[in-house]
């Protein structure tokens, strides 16, 4: 597996918009939504005006192709995300695309984003993830814990 990694620029909008989609949870059963879900605004949040002083994130490469994403976001008490927690914890999100799963892309993105973020002064980083995601386990076992419950959803945090 040749992985590459680079931090996420503003022209990588239509990557995000791509791997936004790929990190909404759809149970298995369940019929996909249309790809335009992702510009509802509770969504579209994610990304919108990427590029802002307080974003950042890394890309993951395959043979030169985007295979994975991993970023954080601040928000606030008006505009929160779903894992939002305090206005000072960047909220993660990550996808790595269904082709490219189960070989260590994920372990090795979050690894990386951790590094990133305590180079930008953060300490902590939160996360919303649905109980029936597999990645439930995933974020517990790079040290995530629970910290709220919202119907179908968990609100995790770390210290980093």
């Amino acid at each position: 597996m040749n992985l590459s990694y680079r931090e996420i620029k503003k022209s990588d909008y239509q990557f995000l918009r791509e791997i936004l989609y790929d990190a909404l949870f759809i149970p298995e059963g369940e019929k996909p939504p249309d790809k335009t879900v992702v510009d509802l605004p509770e969504i579209s949040k994610y990304i919108d005006n990427w590029g802002l002083s307080t974003d950042f994130g890394i890309i993951a490469h395959m043979n030169e192709q985007p295979v994975g994403a991993i970023w954080g976001r601040l928000f606030n008490k008006n505009k929160k995300g779903y894992g939002f927690v305090d206005e000072n914890t960047p909220e993660l999100t990550m996808a790595v695309k269904s082709e490219c799963r189960n070989q260590g892309v994920g372990e090795s993105l979050i690894s990386r984003f951790f590094q990133l973020a305590r180079d930008k002064g953060y300490k902590y980083l939160s996360l919303s993830v649905d109980k029936r995601n597999r990645a439930c386990n995933f974020y517990l076992r790079q040290g995530f814990e629970i910290v709220g419950e919202l119907d179908s959803s968990y609100t995790m945090k770390t210290e980093i």
